[in-house]
């Protein structure tokens, strides 16, 4: 099975390099392991403290492990911190991130690579976050007796794990000195297939953090003179496909507000709202001192500001549920008590379903069906805010994932005191 693992990192580094040709997340991805163990070596000493090492595959992720980062941090400041992501798509974002001490790019794995990279870092313990597990750094991880945690992992039975080519992928769990998975069905199915590895269900560390996120206090007085007293639909992470719906929900509904954050900000998008929502106007031009006129939809042309907008909402869409890959984050909406709407393709996320079933998430295919859903909620006030307790109820009843992590962690940790 090795054999063949490694002809998957070696198809997997040409398909990389070929792809660099044209794709610039293809090319950050090669510029980023660019003489990467140097530049390591030349700034993580360990002989001056120790060090936790929390890799995530990529942003997603990283929100997911954030919680248990800001615990470590705020309970062992004499740790440092290193964070590692495999994508662009976190590294680029979060490599200034104040969590850590150190943010680099995971080496490709092989069994070089990853002694290598112990010998640089020598952390006391590591966290891989979700889904992410590479052979030879568990493996080399266990055989240095450094304990390692995965965290939030989230198993379904038609993963590769469970498939037919699973095997090895399953040696790596066995791996784990410990492993804290989201729901009772990835417990479950570790125990179906005899995964050696002790393991507790913990819950999903996202809960504490869009929880934490909706009690922060936040102010933006040009957006709050736009929302004013009227009804206004806050849609996140927004797609072509989405913009349509919103579009039809628009034309339908002229007196509705709109606040969309597309996921892409980039000319070519940018230009293509301006195209189909005549009347928008652009946070950057506010921000530049233009005037709000009668302009019903605001577009947020610049990133980092979602997770704080949905409390704006008065009902809230998240984008993604027409594309393969599935919808976004809905959690950070449900927290502020919202009622969610997304696309067909969320069977990917578990809290999609359970919102469902509760009764304040909407899964939506078609225009219609969404004009007619949105006009009877925003017209029945006294509905959807009974709607709206039991969203915010859904969130809190399941935080507590990082306090029970920590508590694992802090077992390891206190033993280097």
């Amino acid at each position: 099975m090795l054999f063949f693992y490694h002809l998957l990192m070696f198809g997997f580094s040409f398909s990389i390099r070929l792809a660099s040709l044209w794709s610039e997340k293809a090319r950050q991805w090669i510029r980023g392991r660019e003489r990467i163990f140097e530049r390591m070596a030349s700034s993580i000493d360990p002989a001056n403290g120790p060090i936790v090492w929390m890799h995530c595959a990529s942003l997603g992720e990283f929100e997911q492990g954030r919680t248990v980062l800001e615990s470590i941090r705020k309970e062992y400041p004499h740790f440092r911190i290193l964070l590692t992501f495999f994508s662009p798509s976190g590294f680029e974002v979060r490599k200034n991130t104040k969590l850590a001490d150190w943010v680099f790019y995971l080496p490709l794995d092989g069994k070089r690579n990853a002694n290598r990279f112990l010998d640089i870092v020598q952390p006391s313990m590591a966290i891989f976050v979700k889904y992410e597990s590479w052979f030879h750094y568990l493996y080399a991880l266990q055989k240095r007796d450094i304990p390692s945690l995965l965290i939030s992992a989230f198993f379904r039975k038609e993963q590769n794990f469970f498939g037919m080519m699973g095997r090895l992928l399953r040696k790596m769990l066995d791996l784990y000195d410990f492993i804290y998975v989201q729901d009772k069905i990835s417990a479950d199915l570790l125990k179906q297939y005899d995964i050696k590895a002790p393991h507790a269900i913990a819950g999903d560390t996202r809960f504490d953090r869009v929880n934490e996120l909706a009690m922060q206090e936040f102010h933006h007085p040009i957006i709050e003179k736009f929302v004013a007293n009227h009804n206004v639909i806050v849609a996140g992470s927004t797609w072509r496909e989405d913009e349509e719906l919103l579009l039809a929900l628009h034309e339908q509904n002229p007196t509705l507000k709109f606040i969309l954050a597309p996921h892409e900000v980039n000319e070519v998008h940018i230009a293509a709202l301006k195209s189909k929502f005549k009347d928008a106007v652009f946070l950057s031009a506010l921000e530049k001192g233009k005037e709000i006129g009668g302009e019903n939809v605001l577009v947020i042309d610049c990133f980092g500001m979602l997770s704080k907008l949905y409390r704006f909402g008065t009902i809230c869409y998240v984008g993604g549920g027409f594309n393969k890959a599935g919808i976004h984050n809905i959690l950070e909406a449900a927290a502020y008590g919202k009622l969610v709407f997304f696309g067909p393709n969320h069977q990917r996320t578990a809290e999609a379903g359970e919102l469902i079933k509760v009764g304040v998430g909407f899964s939506i295919s078609t225009s219609q069906d969404f004009v007619k859903e949105i006009q009877h909620l925003t017209s029945d006030q006294e509905s959807r805010l009974a709607l709206e307790k039991k969203a915010a109820d859904f969130v809190e009843s399941r935080t507590g994932a990082t306090k029970q992590i920590m508590t694992h962690v802090s077992r390891i940790l206190n033993s280097f005191h």
